[in-house]
């Protein structure tokens, strides 16, 4: 993606701003660096990255770009692993976060009508704070649930007319069951889903959106990068905007670092223009997708990036082949009577790996045929043939936050 020069201009002025800082992360990170012989976007792209073990690194708040004083909330990423990334806000932060927030439910066509029930987490994690600042910053009404507690959720629901959902898309997939269930669809107004944290398959999408009846829209966005809100797509396409007056996008190759052409998938990384509390220069996600060549048919002069196939960290390797989720979403998809829901178990049993794939199917479905025709599938799209053992609807585990369907027992 060409950099414009005004973002080119903030970059660079960013970049001698962090070097000065006394003993500051990028003042150690870019240290040897002759900052005024970056002259263009070429040289930029020579910088080296920063990757969340220099997040990690910097614990608990080496990355403050500002005094303490001017620091007003810290945010944490939501991995159950490992040290954990601080991210400090100054005050414009928060408010500039809810600008991009608001503008998302903009593009969603939320209006200060609607009445949004926001069930995401609050507390360190970014995710629920940034959903109700951004629907106060629009003026629409917010419903600060958090996760849980289905019953209430949907008893809110109901008696508040509730019109927008905001959830993760496992969240969003057991409220719409739970709906369906007890048989109370028509008493539920909703009308729009935003939804975020964690990718899905096009099943998932479709079953959400038709068992919930509403439209649905898929949120981007990272904890190092002000959180969820840098993103989302619009009426006209499934490809999400990304704000570049925030941030500045790139897709790198993810072995070699090197900079792809728009229109194939590889790494986003990001740079933010915008931030006080903790700018990234060059901030790699782990997030796999690619920029969308050409124009947006809603008008909107903001670049697109595609949905997100996946993350670099989220490949498994059985028998010698490498898989990520996104290619076993794939599969089920292609597969009539096979619903969106999954766990693919990798265990090493008697000195071989074997790798087993639960699938919920439709009630009607047969499951000795799909069973063939899945692991069918499978070998031809992955290259490896699974065990498949079809399961009936609703039998495998549903989560309020985030669902994990891989698991690798093997370590």
């Amino acid at each position: 993606m060409e950099m414009t020069e005004e973002q080119f201009t903030i970059i660079k002025q960013q970049i001698k701003d962090l070097v000065a800082i006394p003993d500051g992360f990028y003042a150690k990170k870019f240290d040897g660096i002759d900052v005024d012989a970056i002259q263009d976007q070429h040289d930029f792209e020579k910088l080296p990255f920063t990757d969340k073990g220099d997040l990690r690194a910097s614990y608990p708040l080496g990355l403050a770009a500002v005094p303490p004083e001017k620091i007003v909330r810290i945010h944490s990423s939501s991995g159950t692993t490992g040290t954990p990334v601080i991210i400090p806000y100054t005050k414009k932060d928060v408010e500039d976060w809810a600008i991009q927030f608001a503008r998302c439910f903009e593009y969603a066509g939320v209006t200060p009508s609607d009445r949004v029930q926001i069930t995401p987490g609050y507390g360190l994690w970014t995710a629920g704070i940034g959903f109700q600042a951004g629907c106060e910053r629009l003026g629409a009404m917010a419903i600060p649930m958090g996760p849980g507690n289905t019953d209430k959720q949907l008893q809110m629901m109901m008696d508040l007319h509730s019109t927008v959902l905001c959830a993760t898309s496992s969240y969003a997939l057991l409220l719409a069951e739970e709906i369906a269930k007890r048989g109370i669809g028509d008493k539920i107004d909703l009308r729009k889903g935003v939804i975020g944290s964690e990718r899905w398959g096009e099943k998932m999408r479709k079953r959400i959106s038709s068992e919930l009846g509403v439209e649905l829209y898929d949120i981007y966005g990272l904890t190092e990068v002000y959180g969820p809100g840098i993103g989302i797509n619009c009426k006209a396409d499934s490809a999400m905007h990304i704000w570049s007056d925030y941030c500045y996008l790139e897709i790198v190759d993810p072995a070699t670092g090197e900079i792809l052409p728009d229109g194939e998938v590889g790494e986003i990384v990001l740079t933010t223009l915008q931030k006080e509390g903790a700018p990234l220069i060059r901030f790699r996600t782990h997030d796999l997708s690619r920029i969308v060549p050409g124009d947006c048919e809603c008008g909107s002069p903001y670049p697109r990036i595609d949905i997100i196939t996946g993350r670099t960290d989220d490949m498994v390797k059985v028998k010698g082949v490498n898989m990520f989720p996104a290619q076993i979403e794939e599969v089920i998809a292609a597969v009539d009577g096979a619903s969106s829901e999954y766990q693919l178990m990798i265990d090493h049993v008697n000195g071989r790996d074997v790798a087993t794939l639960l699938v919920e199917v439709e009630p009607d479905a047969n499951k000795y045929e799909l069973e063939r025709v899945i692991a069918t599938e499978f070998k031809e799209r992955i290259g490896l043939t699974p065990e498949v053992k079809p399961v009936d609807l609703e039998e495998l585990p549903r989560s309020e936050k985030k669902t994990c369907r891989v698991f690798d027992n093997r370590y």
